[in-house]
């Protein structure tokens, strides 16, 4: 079976080193510290009231995934961040593109070790996150679901870091980008629906109804959402904890009593909001991916280097 070189190099030079052993023990520690928090609050509640404790633990899976899901995008995008970057300011760059793997593979082969590294985590992390699944009740499947959702998100923040680090010559410098990257994501697909909220309620206010155009298409404006990695979670761990859409009670409209219209009313039923975001998450990210590729590859570079010459030339 064919391994990337890069993968392969590197989870065997990280295995033989304590850095990743303290990583899992400091991933760890922050896990038992929020189990214990959250398990003190369990326990306060339930003297207050006639609720089973057993099965108010259900809600350590929603606490300690939320936990681990910040953790990977806060850690993960720094790993790959400093990849290229990094291998820029060692000066071992140029070496490591004269080999005969394609710039593309390079990339694939540094978001690849980051995401092994942070699917460590989480594996590791696995008997105290089957807790809630045991004691509370819950389906197995959420288990494996929250899997594949912590793999999307180290996609995600990887392709953001590898772009930043393509990018930047310095490690800090792309780290701080990613970071910002982050931002542009959270605060930059919100801001849209919180302008378009804002002003229904002052038209109605104003007015005494809405607008048919608020009630037509005043709705829409929350697909800018499908890009929003808080709102996606959000999506999730609604629907396995409540059964039902967070985005349909979010609506801008519907609130006031009008039928919700356009795209938003099918992503509103069943699980299409989370099939569509996760799509448009996994295109994203190879998007970042391609670009960062494109970035480092040596071909494109050598061109753009020899056309400057010539138009100096000239």
């Amino acid at each position: 079976m064919y391994l990337n070189p890069i993968v392969k190099k590197d989870i065997k030079v990280q295995s033989r080193s304590m850095r990743i052993c303290w990583g899992i023990f400091a991933y760890e520690l922050i896990l038992a510290l929020v189990f214990f928090m959250a398990m003190s609050i369990i326990q306060g509640n339930s003297r207050y009231s006639s609720g089973n404790i057993y099965s108010a633990m259900v809600w350590l899976y929603p606490v300690l995934g939320v936990t681990q899901l910040i953790i990977l995008g806060l850690v993960v995008p720094v790993k790959t961040a400093s990849s290229i970057s990094g291998e820029k300011e060692r000066q071992t760059f140029d070496i490591m593109m004269t080999t005969s793997m394609s710039a593309f593979s390079v990339i694939m082969g540094k978001v690849m070790t980051a995401i092994v590294q942070g699917m460590f985590f989480v594996v590791a992390s696995m008997p105290v996150m089957a807790l809630s699944f045991i004691i509370g009740g819950m389906s197995w499947a959420y288990l494996f679901w929250f899997l594949g959702i912590a793999l999307l998100v180290s996609l995600f923040s990887a392709s953001i870091g590898i772009l930043c680090s393509s990018l930047c010559k310095r490690s800090i410098s792309a780290v701080i980008m990613s970071y910002v990257f982050y931002l542009a994501f959270f605060l930059g697909t919100a801001i849209p629906p919180v302008v378009m909220g804002v002003v229904a309620a002052n038209m109605s206010y104003t007015l005494g109804s809405t607008p048919q155009v608020l009630e037509m298409y005043g709705d829409n404006i929350l697909l800018f959402l499908t890009l929003n990695p808080a709102v996606y979670l959000t999506e999730f761990f609604a629907w396995v904890m409540a059964g039902e859409s967070l985005v349909n009670n979010m609506s801008l409209i519907s609130t006031q009593g009008v039928q919700v219209r356009g795209p938003v009313r099918l992503l509103t039923t069943g699980y299409w909001w989370l099939i569509c975001s996760t799509i448009l998450f996994v295109g994203v990210s190879f998007l970042f991916l391609w670009l960062a590729s494109r970035r480092i590859d040596p071909i494109r570079g050598h061109g753009r280097s020899a056309g400057r010459q010539g138009r100096k030339g000239r």
